[in-house]
């Protein structure tokens, strides 16, 4: 039996200004509020994206007509720390429910003080991936995760302003 050459994983890494707490929580029970809607691979239009709070739970977008489609399985949920979820979407954009192909997201949550936290995103086993290089490529090309990252450190921004101005 061949193994595939391991794909080198992809990294983002940002500080956002708010709790480990407060990022995990705005990271997964808030992900629809900051994840990039046009980041979908659902045939309908996304009405939003959800992380299901537990390990097993799933990971999906819901389409405005009602539809779901996975995008993958949480791994492990270790609030406000760490979260490791499958991407189960292969390099032509499509949900692949083989768990062997599946690559891992790992994304930990870091204090850096009482209200910074290094949040540092790791997209590793592309190479279990069909199409796992092209994925690479493709992340790559749209600025990869670090461009998500900025998006979540946005809205934790975002709603740190919204919290503090209802005090």
């Amino acid at each position: 039996m061949t193994t595939a050459p391991a794909i080198p994983p992809l990294h983002g890494k940002i500080t956002v200004g708010v709790s480990a707490e407060r990022a995990f929580d705005l990271f997964t029970r808030s992900f629809n509020t900051w994840w990039p809607a046009q980041f979908h691979i659902g045939q309908a239009e996304p009405a939003e994206a959800v992380i299901e709070p537990h390990v097993g739970g799933r990971w999906y977008e819901r389409g405005v007509d009602g539809s779901e489609c996975d995008w993958g399985r949480v791994l492990a949920w270790e609030p406000p720390h760490r979260l490791v979820v499958t991407w189960q979407i292969n390099g032509m954009w499509q949900f692949d429910p083989e768990p062997a192909n599946a690559s891992e997201i790992e994304i930990r949550f870091t204090p850096d003080g009482p209200e910074q936290t290094v949040v540092d995103l790791e997209h590793r086993h592309l190479e279990r991936l069909v199409a796992g290089q092209a994925m690479r490529d493709a992340l790559v090309g749209g600025g990869d995760w670090r461009a998500v990252l900025e998006l979540f450190a946005k809205a934790a921004v975002d709603q740190r302003r919204a919290g503090d101005q209802l005090l």
